[in-house]
């Protein structure tokens, strides 16, 4: 099968389009002809790591799991032997976060992992570009109880984090002031937000205001130079770990003192989280947003876009066309 390796880590460069031994599914796992992918943060920080502690998870000198990739949707081509929850030909969505291989033709899953049938009203492209975001963005948002912390501000509205998170905060009924810039402001108000702040033009940190929630979704800011904006009980969420870890130690340290505190979950995913985006997406609460779509032969070219840090929503990959019939191996 081919697949996009990285046997060593660095710039988009390093990435190889080349054929690798497809995966055979143990008993309990089913194989997935993936359709389509896409290109993240988690991609591009696992590729070239900017911490020390993801060398220390994924490699000290080289990566261990030299196929990205976490997001995926596609059809089941394989099953196991002992498989039950899905069949030959189901099409299915999901995450292989942390472990990764999704940016390859096949790739194996067991069948409790993050896996679910496909929402209906949702073309592979779509379905792949929904999963990373929701399941980031859902593990700070799950957090907050809006009616007694109605007000928050999203900083980086516009990716596939901020996004989600404006998505979900709005079906919780947030009042959410985002911040974008000049050529989402259209986009993040039609995605729910109450009021919209273009940080080419205004600096967020700046304004005269005060949140019951902050929601960094890119980590560009920090908890010092929001805190002023924060109310007393105020919560600083980021998806960073902030200069110096500090996102870490402060979510240990503030909240034993009262007043404003950050919090900084760890996230984690399961296969309900999966199965409940399926059905809030078939209810239409949900809409995936596709900066840009590129061929899988054109992957490094779409990770040299995502590095820019400017897409917005989700940068696909078209991996195989999904109208080939799976036949039994």
């Amino acid at each position: 099968m081919l697949a996009s390796v990285n046997y060593t880590y660095g710039p988009p460069d390093v990435l190889q389009l080349i054929e690798v031994e497809k995966p055979q599914p143990q008993d309990n796992e089913v194989l997935v002809r993936v359709v389509a992918t896409t290109v993240n943060r988690t991609d591009c920080g696992f590729r070239q790591p900017e911490y020390l502690f993801v060398r220390f998870v994924s490699g000290l000198f080289k990566p261990k799991n030299k196929i990205l990739g976490s997001e995926f949707a596609g059809i089941v081509a394989q099953v196991g032997s002992k498989v039950t929850k899905f069949n030959l030909g189901d099409e299915v969505f999901g995450l292989r976060t942390y472990a990764f291989g999704t940016h390859a033709e096949y790739v194996c899953l067991s069948e409790t992992g993050s896996i679910a049938l496909k929402p209906k009203n949702m073309s592979f492209n779509e379905a792949a570009a929904v999963c990373d975001g929701l399941f980031l963005a859902n593990t700070y948002i799950k957090l907050i109880d809006f009616k007694k912390q109605p007000k928050l501000l999203i900083n980086g509205a516009t990716g596939s984090i901020g996004i989600a998170g404006l998505q979900l905060a709005k079906l919780a009924g947030a009042d959410i002031t985002a911040v974008c810039n000049t050529k989402n402001l259209g986009l993040i108000q039609s995605l729910g937000a109450t009021k919209v702040i273009d940080y080419t033009k205004d600096d967020f940190t700046k304004i005269e205001d005060e949140f019951d929630v902050i929601f960094d979704a890119v980590g560009k800011s920090t908890f010092f130079k929001c805190k002023h904006l924060l109310k007393p009980n105020g919560i600083y969420f980021s998806t960073e770990l902030g200069p110096n870890w500090q996102n870490v130690w402060l979510s240990l340290l503030t909240p034993l003192f009262g007043g404003k505190k950050v919090s900084f979950p760890i996230p984690k995913d399961t296969q309900k989280d999966i199965e409940n985006f399926k059905y809030m997406i078939e209810a239409r609460n949900y809409k995936a947003i596709i900066d840009r779509t590129y061929a899988f032969n054109q992957i490094t070219e779409a990770t040299n876009y995502v590095e820019q840090g400017e897409k917005t929503g989700n940068v696909v990959i078209e991996v195989s066309r999904s109208n080939k019939t799976e036949q039994k191996r």
